[in-house]
C-alpha cells in the first residue's frame, strides 16, 4: 500500500509562480496562460486558478516577484553609491553586471512593457528607476541622476534586443559625462573624478563648451 503524498499548498503556489515568472522572462507577459503555466510547473491545469484568481492576478504576482528580484540588485548598489564621486568603479561594475544578466534584463523589459500597456502596473515598473534616482540624487543632483537612469533604461532595452551590453569603457564614459553635465540642481563641486577608473570629471566637449573663443582670425587669410 503506497503512502499518500503529503500536500504542500504553499510549495505548489511557489512552483506556479516560478513557472509564471520564467515564462514572462522568456516570452513576455502576453504569453502567460493558465495552460502554459500549468505545463511549466508540472501541476494540474485547475491548480493555477485555485491559487490565483485570474490570469491577471497571476501576471501581477509574477511581475511583482521579478520587481523584487531587481530590488535585491539595487540593494547591493546602494552602499556603493555613497562613494560614487570618489570611487565610481564599484557602481559601474554593478551596473555592468546588471546589463550582462540576461534574466534581469528581460525581467526589466517585461516590467517596462507591462507598465506601458497597463496603468495598474505602472507604479511597479517605475519602482526601479525611481529608487535609483533617489539613491543618486543626493550625490549628483536629481537632473543628473535622472539622466543616468534614463540612459540605463535605454541600455537595458538595447542589451535585450542585441544581446550585447555596453563595454565597461563605454558605460564608464557615458555615466561620467552624465554625472558631470551642467545641471541647475547639482550640488557644489559634485561630479565624478577618478583617474584610476578611467573616468574624467568632465568630457572635453563639456569642458570646452563654456570657454570663450580666443582664436584670432589671420587678416591675411580672411
Amino acid at each position: 500500500m503506497s503512502t499518500p503524498r503529503k500536500r504542500d499548498p504553499e510549495g505548489r503556489r511557489r512552483a506556479i509562480l516560478a513557472a509564471a515568472t520564467a515564462i514572462v522572462v522568456e516570452r513576455g507577459s502576453a504569453a502567460l496562460t493558465h495552460r502554459a503555466v500549468a505545463a511549466r510547473a508540472g501541476v494540474p491545469l485547475g491548480s493555477t486558478t485555485q491559487y490565483f484568481s485570474s490570469i491577471d492576478d497571476l501576471r501581477e504576482n509574477a511581475l511583482q516577484a521579478l520587481a523584487d528580484e531587481i530590488d535585491e540588485g539595487l540593494a547591493q548598489i546602494e552602499p556603493l553609491v555613497a562613494r560614487i564621486e570618489a570611487d565610481p568603479g564599484p557602481v559601474i561594475d554593478e551596473m555592468l553586471g546588471y546589463l550582462r544578466d540576461e534574466r534581469t534584463v528581460h525581467a526589466d523589459i517585461a516590467l517596462m512593457t507591462a507598465g506601458t500597456n497597463d496603468e495598474r502596473l505602472r507604479a511597479l515598473a517605475l519602482r526601479w528607476p525611481e529608487r535609483l534616482i533617489d539613491m543618486l540624487a543626493p550625490h549628483l543632483g536629481r537632473e543628473r541622476a535622472t539622466a543616468i537612469t534614463v540612459y540605463l533604461d535605454g541600455a537595458t532595452i538595447q542589451s535585450g534586443l542585441t544581446g550585447r551590453p555596453p563595454s565597461r569603457e563605454q558605460l564608464t564614459r557615458v555615466v561620467a559625462a552624465l554625472a558631470s553635465m551642467p545641471a541647475p540642481d547639482a550640488p557644489p563641486n559634485s561630479g565624478i573624478a577618478n583617474a584610476s577608473s578611467g573616468i574624467a570629471n568632465t568630457s572635453p566637449g563639456i569642458a570646452n563648451a563654456n570657454r570663450p573663443n580666443t582664436t584670432t582670425t589671420n587678416p591675411e587669410r580672411a
